[in-house]
């Protein structure tokens, strides 16, 4: 791929406006060298304005989704695309999120532009686990750990039961429960269904992939170690 092509397509501007930054020199090699438009170089040794090239297609992100922050590209109020460089925008091929998390759910959001990971990461097939951490309206009864891991809780306007996921309790209104399903608000919905309301609620690992320390609004770029830990089986 040319180059000009290249770094268009990372959201750095048109091809005009990558053409006028190599007629401007901005385009050089780690050690200041002016690159041309021409020039056959490896990915990592082209910098912009003195900064490494942004990573190539094929990008996935982590991302620290803070409350009030939708994963819709049209919302008139704040959206996770917001808190990326905002030529990220521009990338071709778009960055999608890896399924949604609701403006009230904060934690783990994972982004990327490569379709066949993001399939294979929300396809029921491949039985990843989610986590959640919630704190919660009234106390825990003491049932809702045999009922959760049943596979026979039936959520309201749904035909078929949820499977089987696990409940662990954190104290008398706080819960960490494990699904492996994604459907629509799964986890405030099954806290109603026993009487109860999610008060807070945030996703703290996919797979065996923390969250950790990355901190609220934050991201990093993960790595084919981090890809991995998606799928590795959670502990039952």
């Amino acid at each position: 791929m040319r180059l000009v092509k290249l770094i268009a397509n990372l959201g750095y501007g048109s091809r005009k406006d990558v053409a006028w930054m190599f007629r401007e020199g901005r385009i050089t090699s780690p050690e200041g060298e002016v690159l041309y438009a021409d020039d056959k170089v490896e990915h990592a040794q082209i910098h912009i304005d003195g900064e490494p090239l942004d990573p190539p297609a094929g990008i996935i992100l982590m991302m620290h989704k803070p409350l009030g922050v939708t994963c819709s590209r049209k919302d008139p109020g704040r959206v996770v695309y917001d808190l990326l460089p905002p030529r990220y925008r521009q990338r071709s091929p778009a960055l999608s999120t890896v399924g949604r998390l609701d403006r009230d759910t904060s934690g783990m959001l994972l982004i990327t532009d490569d379709g066949a990971l993001l399939h294979r990461i929300i396809s029921p097939r491949a039985n990843i686990t989610k986590v959640y951490e919630a704190t919660l309206a009234q106390d825990l009864s003491g049932d809702e750990e045999a009922l959760f891991a049943s596979g026979t809780l039936m959520l309201e306007s749904e035909t078929t039961p949820l499977l089987p996921a696990k409940l662990d309790v954190l104290g008398p209104r706080h819960a960490r429960l494990s699904i492996t399903e994604g459907r629509y608000h799964q986890v405030r919905r099954m806290f109603a269904a026993t009487g109860n309301h999610v008060e807070t609620l945030q996703r703290t690992a996919i797979g065996q992939l923390q969250l950790q320390d990355l901190p609220s609004g934050e991201w990093r770029q993960l790595y084919a170690n981090d890809i991995a830990r998606l799928f590795e089986p959670t502990a039952a």
